[in-house]
């Protein structure tokens, strides 16, 4: 049996004006999720339990069969994992976003955008090495990632503060969305060390110069110390790969006992290579038995309030991913494709929810599938009364028990 997992993050929604009353999943082209739904078993999955803010890391931890009230200590040493920096039992790792601060009439600094204008890997990378150099320490470390995201990394810290995630107050003031807490004057003071580092900074001139917005500040959150998991290849005594352009989801695989199988030109927005992505995807199947392939662009669509460019990543994620390898995946055999957003990413709000998201599996054995007849969207996936909540059990029925459910 091959097991694949295809994971538009954020692409759930909830019904907005600007589509008609209608989500970005409704009003999609989407014929392969469409066919894996109707064909399939679909339903709603619980990723975010009671108390947790919603995210792709609690969310994901969810999918790949983690419980996140027992596994989740952060966002950080989660993309740690995935850039091979080894955190000791005391350092806490920190998510370092570069970021552009706005000023208003009121001289309040607000958050104008937390991806620093989508700046590039090659542009943040410098920046970020400047920063370490002049501000890294042996407790105090910065290390360069992909586009807009980072990590820091506080050696020997003795706690943390409350940190607030940089997408969740879009066009804010951040006076009162700091670090708060133990250990919170330190934190802001590294944040504004580097602020002053930015200010006159090449990379930013250059930026400026042309129109883009300067990576004018660092912002720290999603801290915590490495995490105890089990990983899910020896769970289950397979052999697995992750396929993902974001560090996080990366860092996710590497706990869990994935290869992490890295794809030329997969960016983590709408400009990514999804035939790419797809390809690999069915190449490692010839020697593994699970893949876990994960696309960025929806979310980021939803965080910047995009409809038309929703549509199209999820339109691009049904085509060019989920098309491809449903259309390949007959050759090795058995198998089970399970198509899903993580958690949905609003439109309107412009940032991630709680709500149970669609999830739809597609089974090679005729009597595995309760063959629902639907397209895939929110809707059709309430109504079709299958709830999986927690989140965390999707993982273990869809391996190891898929025809018992099905037929519960």
């Amino acid at each position: 049996m091959k097991y694949v997992v295809l994971l538009g993050d954020g692409m759930a929604d909830y019904p907005t004006d600007k589509l008609g009353g209608k989500t970005p999943l409704q009003c999609a082209l989407t014929p392969h999720l469409d066919e894996i739904s109707a064909c399939g078993t679909i339903g709603l999955v619980d990723t975010i339990p009671a108390g947790l803010t919603p995210g792709s890391d609690v969310a994901n931890l969810s999918v790949l069969g983690y419980d996140p009230l027992l596994t989740y200590t952060g966002r950080g040493p989660l993309e740690a994992a995935s850039m091979g920096i080894n955190l000791g039992p005391n350092d806490i790792a920190y998510r370092c976003n570069l970021i552009s601060i706005g000023v208003k009439d009121t001289a309040d600094a607000f958050m104008d955008d937390f991806t620093a204008g989508h700046i590039s890997t090659a542009e943040a990378g410098e920046i970020i090495r400047d920063i370490n150099k002049q501000l890294g320490s042996a407790q105090h470390q910065f290390y360069p990632g992909v586009g807009y995201r980072h990590l820091f990394v506080w050696r020997n810290a003795t706690d943390s503060p409350q940190t607030i995630p940089p997408h969740d107050i879009i066009g804010k003031s951040i006076a009162s969305y700091l670090p708060q807490g133990d250990m919170a004057d330190e934190v802001n003071s590294v944040m504004l060390n580097a602020a002053e580092i930015l200010k006159n900074h090449r990379i930013n001139i250059a930026r400026l110069h042309n129109g883009k917005k300067a990576a004018n500040s660092i912002w720290l959150w999603g801290q915590g110390r490495k995490p105890q998991i089990t990983p899910l290849t020896k769970k289950y005594g397979l052999q697995g790969g992750m396929i993902s352009a974001v560090d996080l989801l990366n860092g996710i695989g590497v706990i869990a006992g994935l290869k992490i199988i890295r794809v030329p030109g997969a960016t983590g927005y709408i400009d990514t290579n999804y035939e790419g992505k797809a390809k690999a995807a069915l190449d490692a199947l010839n020697f593994m038995d699970f893949i876990f392939v994960h696309l960025e662009a929806p979310d980021e669509m939803g965080h910047e309030g995009n409809a038309e460019g929703k549509i199209q990543a999820i339109e691009f994620f049904d085509e060019k991913i989920v098309g491809t390898i449903l259309n390949n995946v007959n050759s090795f055999g058995d198998f089970r494709i399970l198509v899903l957003s993580d958690h949905p990413t609003p439109l309107d709000l412009k940032t991630h929810t709680s709500d149970p998201s669609p999830f739809a599996v597609l089974s090679s054995c005729k009597e595995e599938n309760k063959v629902s007849g639907v397209s895939f969207n929110e809707m059709t996936a309430k109504e079709s009364g299958n709830i999986i909540s927690p989140g965390h059990l999707l993982m273990e029925k869809f391996i190891a028990d898929w025809r018992a459910f099905v037929g519960s």
